[in-house]
């Protein structure tokens, strides 16, 4: 098996971290991840831009409270 941060091959039943050969190479990977060297893509959702113009978040200021009453 092949460490994912260092590429040194390694027996795997001899590593307690799998799918690292060491708790070093866990713990760099986890760094990266941490301080976002390591992300996962982003992909935009296509109903995100066909939102309507009206505001439709259910909130709704004091004002227009007012106006309804």
């Amino acid at each position: 098996m092949r460490c994912p941060t260092c590429h040194i091959n390694f027996t795997p039943s001899t590593s307690a971290s799998k799918p690292f050969c060491s708790e070093k190479c866990r713990s760099i990977d986890l760094g990266r991840w941490l301080n976002e060297d390591n992300r996962l893509p982003h992909i935009p959702n296509i109903e995100d831009d066909e939102k309507p113009a009206d505001d439709w978040s259910g909130v709704h200021s004091e004002a227009a409270e007012e106006e309804a009453c």
